[in-house]
């Protein structure tokens, strides 16, 4: 297949990290607790820790603004270890194994 069109609107989080990794890792159980209530919800994709560890990489579906607003509860964000950058797409090429979540 030469193109994909999602169904709904994406949107790529790039977290990054402003303080030193003890105070990240002491809201990492309250960041993973936030990230299973994501993934529950059927709005979190992917994720996973940036490489080197700077950070962490989000895959959500929404619009920006709801978004925004469910990453402004992140426990990182929200005790200031971190900043997160919202970057909306539009997927349009997918591998097919991925329409599925996609759609």
């Amino acid at each position: 297949m030469t193109g994909f069109r999602a169904a709904g609107a994406l949107c790529v989080v790039l977290l990054s990290y402003v303080r030193p990794l003890e105070e990240v890792d002491a809201q990492m159980a309250a960041h993973v607790a936030w990230l299973d209530e994501g993934f529950a919800q059927g709005v979190f994709l992917v994720a996973g820790r940036r490489t080197p560890r700077s950070g962490g990489v989000i895959v959500m579906r929404g619009e920006r603004e709801a978004v925004e607003r469910v990453v402004a509860t992140d426990p990182f964000v929200t005790s200031g270890v971190a900043t997160a950058e919202v970057v909306p797409f539009s997927a349009s090429f997918a591998a097919t194994e991925l329409h599925g979540w996609l759609a």
